[in-house]
């Protein structure tokens, strides 16, 4: 195989989609998409752009909702996408971006009360993460935030869940993934790691969701 160089704009090679709410300075909530989270253990890192709502929020109140949509609700995710909770929208956004002080409302989704942090979770989100964001900081280019936020409840529909355990079962649940600015959900499985604690021998089955 012979490779060739290329110098794509993003490099979004295939990112889970989470939703993040946080406090507004009102005390209202903002609701917004990003395509930029990974896990390490307890704490989520999460890429945010500099002059977002989002941003701006956790670094004066931390509490963050982390929630993980299912490939489904990709429509849902895209209603968000053009939407912002600044006024006046910042220069820095994406032409075609508008002011929205409603987002929950806007996208056709449910506030529910989380447990120990101020933000609401997504009702209709399946994996919900209650989360302090503990460090704030700005990446090497200036044009973007680190967050590092430490996750203290995790909410999960049960049907995700292996019965009896507190283990998502990996066979019924799909994340929603961004892959160079298009929508995925995963693929059937192909097999587990030997650190898995949810070994199978039966044949792997589709995510419901």
């Amino acid at each position: 195989m012979t490779h060739i160089v290329i110098e794509p704009s993003i490099l979004y090679f295939g990112t889970p989609v989470v939703l993040l709410s946080t406090e507004n300075e009102d005390g209202s909530f903002n609701l917004a998409p990003i395509s930029s989270a990974w896990a390490l253990g307890q704490t989520v890192v999460l890429g945010l752009g500099r002059d977002g709502q989002t941003a701006l929020n956790l670094r004066g109140r931390p509490d963050v909702v982390i929630n993980l949509p299912a490939p489904a609700q990709w429509r849902t995710v895209e209603r968000l996408a053009p939407l912002t909770g600044r006024s006046p929208v910042p220069a820095t956004k994406a032409k075609g971006c508008r002011f929205e002080a409603d987002k929950f409302g806007a996208a056709g989704l449910r506030e529910e009360p989380s447990r120990v942090v101020r933000p609401p979770r997504v009702a209709e989100c399946p994996i919900q993460l209650e989360a302090r964001a503990e460090r704030v900081r700005p990446d090497v280019s200036g044009g973007f935030v680190i967050v590092e936020a430490v996750v203290r409840k995790v909410h999960a529909d049960p049907r995700i869940v292996v019965d009896g355990t507190d283990h998502i079962d990996p066979a019924a649940w799909s994340p929603l993934l961004y892959n160079f600015r298009h929508y995925f959900g995963l693929g059937p499985e192909l097999g587990h790691s030997y650190r898995t604690e949810t070994p199978r021998t039966d044949t792997p089955r589709r995510p419901e969701h």
